[in-house]
Order: C-alpha cells, then structure tokens, then sequence
C-alpha cells in the first residue's frame, strides 16, 4: 500500500532513504508523514504501534533544517524506526505489554529518566523514531502477543497465524511498511521468531555486542538488542548503529575489537557464498523432526545455497551430545528457560536505572505492584522459574548478584562442543529450516516450534533469519544462518548473498 504518489513504502530502504534525501526526491519531513499516514490506515487492524512519538514530525523537520545548512547527519537520518515497548525511551512508560505496568489500564507507570543506550544510539544516528511497539506480557512467549494490554497484533504476513513473539510489534510495523526498521530484543526466540512469521530479516547478535541496559529484563544473560528489517543490508545497517561498548553495560567491553571496519555491511557480497561450508539440521542438533513440507522447501533451500557455490555438511553434531545438552523447562511448551534465573537482580538494575522518581525501586516493589497477576506463582507466564536449579537461591537476596553455576556450566559446555565441530568440519556457519513446521494459529495456544531457542540463546552466539520461501498456505519459510561468537558479518554476508541470489520475499501488504 502507498500512502503517497512520491513515496512508495514498499520499496524504501535505508540506502534508498538517503538516496531520496540527498537528491531532493523528498524530504525527511514529508517521508515521516507518509509513515505516519500508513500508520494511521493500518495500525488499527495490525496493532503493531502502542505508543506513537508525537515529537517525530518534529524530529523529521530538523534533520532537514540541518541538512539544509550543511550541518553533518547521522547515518540513519530520516530514516523511519520503531522502538519494542520494553526498551527505555524518555517520555514513554516501558509497560513489557502488562496492564499492572501501565496507568491506562490501572497499573502503575515505569517512566524512565532518560533513554536506554539502544534508544539513545538511533536519536543519535538521526533516526526518526516512529513509536513504541506491542509485545506481550514481560515478553514471554516467543509465539504472540495476545494477552498483552494494547491486544493481540495480527501477523501481516498471514492473518490468522500467530506473528510471532515477544517482538510481535515491530515486525508487524516493518512488515506494513510503516517503518523501514525496528528495535526487537530476544531472550528465547524474540527477535527470529516474529522475523520468520512475518517474512522479514532478524539478527540475533553475540551476547555482548549490544547493549541491553534500560530494557525490561527477563535474562541479563541472555537478553539482547537486534534488528528487524526487511532486507539484509538495513539489518546490517541498523547493527552498525547499535553496536559496541558502553559503560553502561560492561558486558559489551568484550565488542571493542569484534566489530569490522567499515561496518557490518561493508561486507555483504552477491558472491559470499562460494566456498563456503554450512553444516544443515539434523538429529546431531536437535531430534525433532521437520515437517514434511518444511523438509521439502529445506531441500529446495539447499539446492538453492548449492548453486551460489556452497559446500553443504550434513549433521556434523552427530556422534557429539550436543542435543542432549537441551532441556524443556517444566511448565513451558518447547522453551528451555536456564539462565533467567538472575531476573531478581536483573530487575533490580532495571528499577534502579529509572531514576529516584521511578514509581517501583526494588523488586519487593514490583512483586508487591504485581501481586494481583502473580507471574512467578504455579501455572502463571513466569512460574516455570521456581523449577530452575539457581532461582531459589537467587530470589533470596534480589540485590546480590546471583553465581549461576548451572547455567555456566552449561553455557561452557555448548560453546566448546560448537567449536569443536566447527574446527573438525571447517565449518564456516550453519544454515537450518528457523522453525520445524508453518505457524499455528493465531489463537490456537500452540507455540512455534523452532529448531534453535535455547541453544541460541545459552551458548549466546549470533543468528541471522532470512526469508526462503512459502508454504503452500502462505506462511512464511525462513533460514536461519548460525555461527561462532561474533561471526555476525559472515553471516551477514552468507545471508545476503542467499536473498540477492533467490529474492524470495514477497511484500505482505
């Protein structure tokens, strides 16, 4: 759908942004508008945007002011992003899609002083940021956003299947063309999941290479900061933006020397996949089976990955424990939970970042806040937690960082087994089917059955979905390109070279 004889939504990227720009073809002003107009048309019916940012015409006008007076402009000016609702951003409750965490709906407001570095980084590059978008409640599942405050999103892609979680929002909004970009986050699936149920391009980066400090926390041991576009190269773009070091988060000192010169995209190539060796799916990595149509468009993905001069390793986990190392966590569908254990003291940083005027400061606060919809009791959306083997004792003293040692331990374990088969079989990167069959439904209750949460996200390595096609009832089949800590531009490269070489994709409105 276009909003405007000048600008077509669909076909905008970050390149074509400063293209237009740059040769007077439209200004930031009138593009933000063009947005906003598709938003007004549409988010009605996709309920991807909770919280628009009244201050972005404002934004847009500026950065044409500047770039009228030759003043330097981020690399990301006038550009159109969304923002997940859990990532801190002045002016805006974070809310993490609960009805007890936002006024509207009877809660209380967590309104942080000031933005989180994420947030902080896209002001910074000049984006326009458009709003804030849907999730469900503290982001937990990684299939839907039905039970959030704002309502369920609708998948764009195929309506009456889930949309994927907990960033079900922001892919909705770049998958309808309001943005060219968004923010997602993933803990267990976050960022791939609503990527791929929405024909869309996610990066799930390395722990560490993004910050995650000023977001509603379910993990500081796994959560983190990707984007989600609709073309590799604006997911590349985006990176270079939000990666990198920050005080604020010092888990991400271990970035300084991991990100390329030049930028993530500075490497993408049409011919990046020749020679390369991908190691595919199998019972090596996990037992589950793939779907028979799932099977039959993998083979097709392969022949396609073959003929732009990939090497393909079949199974080569096999004859290692690796699949062993997964546990589905009591009380969740298919999600191994280790490592949310800390999510007392992770929230404990979270409300103290606020500020002193933060309505809830500790985590007695927000239990206390909370109480009418306990999350952590038997059965609730968190209270698998109390069956992890670190939570008890972590839930003890919510101020005192928690050792973990289970979920060390295991993290080692996965690392150490990926590079070991990584170096046996000269392995460049891994390429699977991102789910084991199509979407359910909307509402059905099922969840998405992927074939790397948990492994992904313990092992903490980096991940790349890309769009490979549909099932013949329209859903969206996607890859996902995985490999070592900080392997994020060869992934990167291998992904972009797989969509320029198939163009896969089709727009979803």
């Amino acid at each position: 759908m276009t909003t405007s004889p000048d600008i077509d939504l669909g076909a905008l990227s970050i390149r074509a942004v400063r293209d237009g720009l740059a040769s007077g073809a439209f200004t930031a002003e009138a593009l933000t508008e063009a947005c906003l107009a598709q938003v007004r048309a549409l988010n009605g019916k996709y309920n991807a945007i909770i919280f628009e940012n009244e201050a972005a015409l404002d934004t847009a006008r500026e950065i044409d002011r500047k770039r009228a007076a030759g003043e330097a402009l981020g690399p990301l000016a006038g550009v159109p992003v969304v923002v997940k609702d859990p990532m801190d951003m002045a002016g805006f409750p974070s809310t993490a899609g609960w009805r007890l965490l936002y006024s509207g709906t009877g809660g209380v407001d967590l309104m942080p002083e000031r933005d989180s570095p994420v947030v902080a980084r896209m002001r910074a590059a000049d984006a326009v940021i458009l709003g804030k978008t849907n999730v469900p409640i503290l982001s937990w599942t990684g299939t839907h956003a039905n039970d959030s405050w704002a309502g369920p999103t609708i998948n764009p892609a195929i309506e009456d299947r889930a949309p994927g979680g907990s960033s079900a929002g922001t892919a909705a909004a770049v998958a309808t063309h309001m943005a060219v970009v968004g923010l997602a986050e993933e803990t267990g699936g976050s960022i791939q999941n609503p990527a791929s149920a929405q024909g869309l391009v996610g990066i799930k980066p390395t722990i560490g290479l993004v910050p995650n400090a000023g977001v509603v926390p379910l993990s500081g041991n796994r959560d983190v900061v990707g984007p989600i576009a609709r073309r590799v190269e604006d997911a590349a773009l985006c990176l270079d933006v939000l990666a990198g070091f920050t005080t604020e988060d010092p888990k991400t000192l271990a970035s300084v020397d991991k990100i390329p010169e030049g930028g993530y995209a500075a490497g993408l190539s049409t011919d990046a996949l020749k020679g390369k060796r991908l190691g595919l799916y199998g019972p090596g990595w996990r037992k589950d089976a793939l779907s028979p149509e799932a099977a039959a468009l993998y083979a097709r993905a392969k022949s396609e990955l073959e003929a732009l001069g990939a090497v393909l390793v079949e199974d080569p986990f096999a004859g290692t424990d690796f699949a062993t190392l997964r546990q589905i966590t009591p009380g969740t569908p298919f999600f191994d939970g280790r490592g949310l254990e800390s999510i007392p003291y992770d929230m404990t940083l979270y409300l103290r970042r606020l500020g002193p005027d933060a309505a809830l400061k500790t985590w007695e606060d927000f239990v206390a806040a909370t109480a009418a919809e306990d999350p952590l009791a038997p059965g609730a959306i968190l209270g698998y937690l109390k069956e992890l083997p670190d939570f008890l004792e972590a839930e003890k003293s919510p101020a005192t960082p928690p050792a973990l040692p289970e979920f060390t331990a295991l993290k080692r374990k996965y690392l150490r087994l990926i590079e070991e088969v990584f170096a046996r079989h000269r392995l460049d990167a891994l390429v699977y089917p991102q789910m084991l069959q199509e979407l359910p439904g909307l509402h059905s209750g099922d969840a998405i059955l992927e074939t790397t949460v948990g492994e992904l996200n313990i092992a903490g390595i980096p991940g790349v979905t890309m769009p490979a096609g549909y099932y013949a009832s329209g859903a969206p089949f996607e890859l996902i390109f995985l490999g070592r800590q900080w392997s994020e531009p060869e992934l990167l490269a291998c992904a972009y070279a797989y969509e320029q070489g198939t163009q896969h994709r089709k727009p979803a409105v």
